[in-house]
């Protein structure tokens, strides 16, 4: 190697390195600060806790006990899970539809998908809140289905490009064998389509369990709670906030995604490259 590729790599090994760090000291400062009581949470953020600060598990027991985090888990996984599942069925069976079936309808279909992944949110926010309201759509069964609206754009993107590189004679030896478009496409289709479902279920499932603004827009806060939520309404009235609290329920939050994340991202990049160059 070259001297001039060699500092080339280097300066990329340590651009890269301090971007990495950029994202991942805020996250090791939180967990040290939920082990910190919360006056000298204020007082001394970026100082790793001492025997005068350390509570131990204290901040961790408060959140769960004070604040039902653990039923806000609850109806957060399970808005999670289900709107995942939703979005992935019913995309990827549109996505092969529009791709096999050529028509003005389905070009239009897919282009109008593709719009709305660049339409801001704040220009249907208080419509979505309008006809949530109207149509009883306030609970976490009514969310899934809001999900799978603004999901959908996306996954069906990645779904189409990933079908348009599986062989139509594939299709062809099973319709000839006798399968049913349905059965066709759980059958033969669905298990090609794996790298993509892992790739727009790991992207949907992070921007679901993090999501703020959808559940608190169309929720009924009284009875459900997500736990961005919760996290929300720990800060009190006359700006008292249990920052030992927050800082507990944000590690709390926050491992389970990136636990997720990591065991899965390499399936990221291989469900995307197998997509991406398709057409």
């Amino acid at each position: 190697m070259s001297r001039k590729k060699k500092i080339k790599s280097g300066l990329g090994t340590g651009f890269f390195t301090f971007l990495s760090l950029v994202y991942v000291v805020p996250i090791v400062v939180v967990l040290f600060n939920s082990f910190k009581k919360k006056t000298f949470i204020n007082i001394e953020p970026f100082k790793l806790p001492r025997e005068e600060t350390f509570v131990g598990l204290e901040n961790y027991a408060n959140s769960i006990s004070h604040y039902d985090f653990l039923k806000a888990v609850g109806w957060t996984l399970f808005i999670t899970v289900g709107s995942v599942a939703v979005i992935l069925l019913c995309t990827s069976m549109f996505a092969w539809y529009i791709t096999r079936v050529r028509s003005g309808f389905t070009k239009t279909a897919y282009l109008l998908c593709v719009f709305s992944m660049v339409v801001p949110f704040q220009m249907v926010m208080f419509t979505l809140s309008l006809v949530t309201d109207r149509l009883g759509l306030g609970t976490p069964w009514g969310l899934i289905i809001i999900y799978l609206g603004f999901g959908a754009g996306l996954a069906v993107f990645m779904f189409c490009g990933f079908v348009k590189s599986i062989p139509v004679e594939i299709e062809e030896a099973a319709l000839i064998d006798g399968c049913s478009p349905l059965r066709m496409f759980f059958s033969v289709v669905l298990p090609i389509m794996k790298p993509t479902y892992i790739s727009v279920g790991i992207l949907e499932t992070m921007w679901i369990w993090n999501d703020f603004l959808l559940p608190y827009l169309t929720l009924d806060t009284n009875k459900y709670k997500t736990i961005s939520i919760v996290i929300q309404y720990m800060k009190g009235s006359y700006g008292r906030v249990d920052m030992g609290a927050i800082m507990a329920a944000l590690i709390m939050a926050v491992i389970p995604v990136i636990v997720f994340y990591l065991s899965l991202q390499k399936h990221i990049i291989k469900g995307v490259a197998a997509g991406a160059v398709k057409g």
